[in-house]
Parts: C-alpha cells; structure tokens; sequence
C-alpha cells in the first residue's frame, strides 16, 4: 500500500471514529435529556392527579380526570389484587400496557412491543373507599422518537458532509508532503541509473522536517562523492606505485630466463633487484592497510609522551646509528591515546627525517596550555613553499628520486595526519628550502 492512500486511509477512518464518537454522544445526551424532561413532566401530571383526587373525592374518576388523561398514554388504578379499578385512556390500544399492585412510587422508561419508548410512572394512593391502590400513569414518547428520527438523519448527515472535506484535505496534504519525497526518490533513481551526483533543490522551501531530510541528503551526496572520489584517486595511486615494481620484477625476471643461467652477474643482479622491489611492495600494501586500520577506534590510554619518545629515538639511535637529541622541558606530558598509534606517528617523523638529512636529528616536548606539543626538526633540503601544503597527501613526493632510492612510498605522512586528526590534534610543517624543516604535532593533553 503507498503512502499516500495510507495517509487518506487513516485520516478518513480516524475522523470517522472521531465524528462516530461526538455524535453518537450528542444522540444519547440529547434521548436522556428528553427522556428525563418527559418523565419529569409525566411526574408533575401524576402529582397534579393524586393532588386533585383529593380534593374532591365526591367527583367520580372519569369526570375529574378526562382532562388530564395523555393524548398518547393513559392513567389506570389498580388494587391489591392486581386488577384494574378503572383506566382512562383515548386509544384502546394503550390498554395493552402490563400493570401491578405497587406499594412504592417509582418512574420508569420501558419498551413496548413495537419498540416505542413509554413513561410510565407508578404511585400507591388511598382510594375512595379507605383502601390503598396504584395509580399509574403512561405516556407513548411519540413525539420524541420522531425527534430522535430526525436528529439521527440529520448527524449521519452532517457526519458525511463533514467527511467528504476531510478525504479531500487527506488527499491535498498526502500530495503536499509526499511531492518532496518523491522529488527525492526520483533523485536517488537518476543518481543509481546515470551515477551522477545530482542533489535535489532546496531553494524558497520551509525549514519543516522535510527540509531536514532533503538537506541531509544533500550533505550525504557531497560526502559519498568526495569520499568517491577520495577511493578513485587511492586506488588510482596505488596502482600507479605498484605498476612500477611489477613492470621491474617482471622484467628481471625475463632477463634471468634469457641470461640467469649463462651469466651470473646478471643472475645476482636480477635477484637483488626482484628482492628490493618486492620489499617496496610489501611496504606499500602494509602502509595502505595501516592507513585504513587507523580510521577505526582503537583503545586509548593515558600515556606520557616524554618516555614514548625517548624509548624511540633508542631504537632508531641503535639502528641507524644517528644523533637523535631529545629536548624536554618537564618529564611528564600526559595525553590519553592509543600508545601504538601514537608510536607510529613518531616513528614515521623521525624515519622521514632521517631519509632527508644526514645531520643530527631534534625531538622535542613540550606543553602549551591544554596542548601536548611535539616537534621534530632536521636540517636538511628542507621543502618549497608550494610543496609544503601537500606534504600530507597520500602517494605525494617531494624529490620522487631520492623517495625513491630510500624505499619511500608517499604514505607515510598521510599515515601520521590521519591517526593525529583522530586523536582530535593538527599536525603541520614549517620549512625553509635549503636549511631544514620541522613538522609539529599538537594534541590535547589529559585534564
């Protein structure tokens, strides 16, 4: 079922119940509100009769009442024994109407036969001869029922006048909110069967819910583009890394089938360089499968940044034999990360500044207000202006030579910016070409 005859469906059917309700209350209050005036005057007339009895007990009954016997009903006297002293009526038909001997007064609305709705009221009096009888007086509500008639048409009337409105008020507000969503569902269509981008417009509308939807969507669009766009360009560099050391090994590998076994130069050459650009592919594929696992959550600790990178510039002074200095001011500046992730960065830092310079090597920590501050600078080629906005892109080189010949695949910048930016810090670079450069990384410390 579509939404729109589910909207028509349920506003119809709820405003039935609702009209169905509210008058069928108005119908009964008004029945028990006539019916409770009609009894009431019926009890006036009885009281009026004993009242008149009474005071002239020398008038027989049916000379003293005749005037005040109801046009649609009757009075009847009954005795102890239940049989009738004398009835008054003006149609015999009344007669009909099953009476007893009551010693209390009471005032009921019963049911005929053919369904017509009679007052009657019953009283005990003392008859004439010192005896107590009952008198009971009748009414057929005639003229009520035809009230009743007439109302009813009239509310199953007014309940379909008031209903036809109401289905076309469903019809007109189901096409006034389902227009945008289907405005929509068209654009998702188009998006899905041409693969473009389109977004749907927004201008002179109402900030309703709608809005809000068709806005969010936009915004979805912009972001699965640019996220799109951002996998192209990945899956394009990465193939452009790995073509280069496939179309090598390949090549050697040519070579050593021709030349391998007649030439051993050529066979270690070969091996050597087979075995170097497999080691750059393997490089690669990890370093990508590092950038996509640090986009996930990861476990934070409270660590101390200061002792993080002294152990590693230990292990890269015992690797590489470089000076590498560390310049703290305090030993303890907290930050609550992830420790691996955060050891990668510094790793990646201090191995890019020991591929560009061949001179000693400056860590430093620090604190600057609620900021952990840690800088790492070399003084080496230092990087151009124009390069330095770029430096954190993935695949991205400075000098593609010498990454080159240092095994570099242009990611690991990247890999440094994303855990950062994770960790709700910066990371930039300050460079003067020909000097040296000092990138810095700044992260929140622990309150």
């Amino acid at each position: 079922m579509k939404l729109r005859t589910k909207i028509q469906l349920f506003s119809s059917i709820f405003i039935l119940i609702l009209i169905i309700l509210v008058n069928t209350s108005i119908y009964l209050l008004f029945y028990k509100v006539s019916v409770n005036g009609e009894v009431e005057q019926l009890q006036e007339r009885t009281a009026t009769i004993v009242s008149t009895l009474n005071e002239h007990p020398e008038i027989p009954v049916k000379d003293l009442l005749d005037a005040y016997v109801p046009a649609e009903g009757m009075i009847r006297f009954i005795d102890k024994d239940g049989e009738p002293l004398n009835e008054l009526t003006r149609r015999n038909k009344y007669r009909s109407l099953p009476g007893e001997f009551s010693a209390k007064g009471k005032q009921e609305v019963i049911k005929s036969e053919t369904g017509e709705d009679i007052a009657v009221i019953t009283q005990p009096i003392i008859w004439q001869d010192g005896n107590i009888v009952t008198i009971q007086v009748s009414n057929h509500l005639l003229e009520l029922q035809k009230t009743m008639r007439v109302l009813l048409y009239a509310v199953i009337i007014a309940s379909i006048i008031i209903l036809i409105p109401t289905v076309i008020a469903g019809s007109v507000l189901s096409v006034f909110l389902l227009k945008p969503i289907n405005k929509l569902i068209q654009t998702m269509k188009e998006n899905k069967t041409l693969g473009n981008w389109k977004k749907t417009e927004l201008d002179g509308r109402s900030k309703d819910e709608l809005y809000q939807m068709e806005a969010t969507f936009n915004e979805m669009i912009d972001h699965l583009k640019d996220n799109f766009q951002k996998q192209e360009q990945f899956v394009s560099n990465a193939s452009h890394e790995l073509k280069t050391p496939i179309a090598i090994v390949k090549s050697y590998a040519q070579l050593l089938e021709r030349r391998g076994l007649e030439r051993p130069e050529v066979f270690h050459e070969a091996v050597g360089a087979i075995d170097s650009e497999a080691d750059r592919m393997q490089k690669l594929v990890e370093q990508m499968l590092l950038l996509a696992k640090n986009q996930s959550e990861e476990d934070h600790t409270t660590i101390n940044l200061v002792n993080l990178c002294r152990k590693s510039i230990s292990t890269f002074t015992g690797a590489y034999d470089r000076a590498i200095t560390l310049i703290n001011e305090q030993e303890n500046v907290m930050i609550y990360a992830n420790e691996e992730q955060i050891r990668q960065v510094v790793y990646i830092l201090i191995s890019n500044a020991l591929k560009y310079s061949d001179d000693e090597i400056r860590v430093s920590v620090g604190q600057d207000g609620h900021q952990a501050i840690l800088e790492i600078e070399d003084f080496g080629q230092g990087i151009r202006p124009d390069d330095q906005a770029k430096v954190f892109e993935r695949f991205y080189r400075v000098d593609k030579a010498r990454s080159r010949e240092t095994g570099g695949t242009g990611l690991g910048l990247s890999i440094a910016k994303t855990i950062v930016e994770a960790h709700e810090g910066t990371i930039s670079v300050s460079s003067t070409y020909g000097e040296g450069s000092i990138f810095t990384v700044k992260l929140p410390i622990e309150e």
